[in-house]
């Protein structure tokens, strides 16, 4: 090897550097797309990466003879499995009870060829350089590739190409540093004609796979949905899917269901017309999610509304249900009405810097399954909307199933009882969620028994816009909302805060049970 080549050595470390911390968090976002609880399967994915990293750093000593064609034969099964990881994941999910076991073989066999690779380099650097100055130039490529990586894939891989498309990406970075390497260092490779053609070969997949990625990524997640999917895009923080059965219309992000067109006015009738009904002057309204605009839309059914503001965090949301004609016909064209205006920035850091006061704030938020949503059902963020609360102003937020979530239900009342004087909690029944709970919280209601409270609600949504006009409540429907069975009553639990994050725990334990 000539002194000149150094420099392809030291790209190439930069390249596979970056390549292993994508596959790491390539593998995490695709567990947690499927199975949930990112905390979780983040820490458990590189986790083991790390491990099987050192055992393959380990196994490196026991190499002592042809390094460039270990390293070259490493790089080619690298982005061989690699790139073919997304492929292999959603199958094994799709079409197997196997999604663990797949999971696991591939984080063992990509982390212990990571971990062969550097100490390989170094090695075969180290012939040419002093060990001083091999050791600093294998770290700083290495670290600084692993930062861009680091950067990339929230940014650009992932909201541009999507899951499937950046693992065959991955994939031809690591082929296509071997086939630079048996280039370069085609005297010093054994059969390096053979290994050429292997490689040119299996780029030859993987750019097929790239170019069919949406074809592929589109046939499987026919098997997770069901449903015909009409429509499938990766956000920059979420996967988007629409999915279409006869008449109901379905959203679901990262997998999780968000609204079914069958019953949805059950959810949104509740979660909007009580607070309405409870709310005196109506000049500003702030909504926490709700990106589809179907909770705008009961609002705008008020006559004297004046502003409202939406903050949801993800555009492509907000943008699908300002101009796709499932959503503008589903929400009544909401998000483009005058009295609208659409922030799409983090629920807390917008809540955290406004100086605007609220007469009502409604929290229609995804549950609290990972710490970026935990916080906001703690006792902190609470008291920074109830900064942001007109002096007779109140909040509602949906608080997810008393009956399936017992313990995140009650933890979210409790919370907000330790915020606010007058909390009331109630609960409705969603045939495509099941019992579903709110909680309103307020410092003065004006009201003094439940009986009048009640009454109140009933009164001012029959004068305003008529029960006939409502497709779930009634009278009768809206007292026996406040109504819990004994199995659904409130249990002691401890309240959430940004420190502990109990919400999360109590929410992965509901899932586990019902799983």
């Amino acid at each position: 090897m000539k002194q000149s080549q150094l420099p392809v050595l030291l790209a190439s470390v930069f390249i596979i550097a970056s390549c292993g911390i994508l596959y790491e968090l390539l593998i995490s976002s695709i567990s947690t797309y499927f199975l949930g609880s990112s905390i979780l399967q983040f820490s458990i994915t590189i986790g083991l990466f790390m491990f099987f990293m050192g055992v393959g750093s380990y196994f490196s000593k026991f190499l002592h003879h042809q390094l460039l064609d270990w390293f070259v034969g490493i790089e080619i099964v690298l982005g061989t499995i690699g790139g073919l990881s997304s492929f292999i994941l959603y199958l094994s999910y799709s079409l197997t009870e196997n999604y663990y076991l797949l999971a696991f073989l591939q984080i063992a066999i990509l982390g212990t060829l990571i971990g062969l690779e550097i100490p390989l380099v170094a090695r075969i650097i180290n012939q040419y350089s002093t060990l001083k100055d091999t050791f600093a130039d294998i770290f700083s490529f290495d670290y600084i590739g692993a930062l861009l990586a680091s950067v990339l894939f929230p940014l650009v891989l992932l909201p541009y190409m999507g899951i499937m498309r950046t693992s065959f990406l991955i994939g031809l970075l690591n082929l296509g540093v071997a086939i630079f390497n048996i280039q370069f260092f085609e005297k010093e490779l054994t059969n390096s004609k053979g290994k050429k053609l292997v490689t040119l070969v299996l780029i030859g997949v993987l750019v097929a796979g790239f170019g069919y990625s949406f074809q592929i990524s589109t046939f499987f997640e026919q098997f997770i949905y069901q449903d015909n999917i009409i429509l499938s895009k990766q956000s920059p923080y979420q996967k988007i899917v629409v999915t279409e059965w006869n008449d109901d219309k379905r959203l679901f992000l990262n997998g999780s269901l968000q609204f079914s067109t069958t019953d949805e006015y059950r959810y949104h009738e509740s979660l909007v017309h009580l607070p309405m009904a409870l709310t005196q002057n109506r000049e500003k309204i702030l909504i926490l999610g709700g990106g589809d605009g179907l909770a705008v839309k009961e609002i705008l059914r008020y006559k004297d509304i004046g502003h409202i503001d939406l903050v949801d965090l993800d555009a492509e949301v907000t943008d699908l249900a300002k101009n796709n004609p499932v959503f503008t016909a589903l929400n009544k064209n909401s998000l483009n009405n005058e009295k609208v205006k659409i922030f799409n920035q983090d629920a807390f850091n917008f809540i955290k810097q406004t100086n605007n006061r609220y007469s009502l704030i409604i929290i229609d938020l995804p549950d609290p399954h990972d710490t970026s949503l935990g916080k906001l059902y703690s006792k902190e963020f609470y008291e920074m909307v109830k900064k942001c609360l007109s002096a007779d102003g109140l909040m509602i937020t949906q608080s997810t199933s008393p009956y399936f979530a017992k313990k995140t239900f009650w933890c979210i009342e409790s919370t907000l009882a330790e915020v606010f004087e007058s909390v009331v909690p109630y609960t409705a029944y969603v045939p495509t969620f099941g019992q579903w709970g709110f909680v309103i919280a307020s410092q003065n209601l004006g009201v003094n028994t439940q009986e009048q409270f009640i009454e109140k609600i009933q009164n001012r949504i029959q004068s305003e816009i008529g029960f006939d006009n409502l497709l779930f409540l009634t009278p009768e429907v809206v007292k026996s909302l406040f109504h819990f069975p004994k199995d659904l009553q409130k249990i002691e639990v401890e309240i959430n805060t940004l420190d502990t994050q109990v919400i999360i725990q109590y929410y992965e334990e509901s899932l586990k049970s019902w799983e």
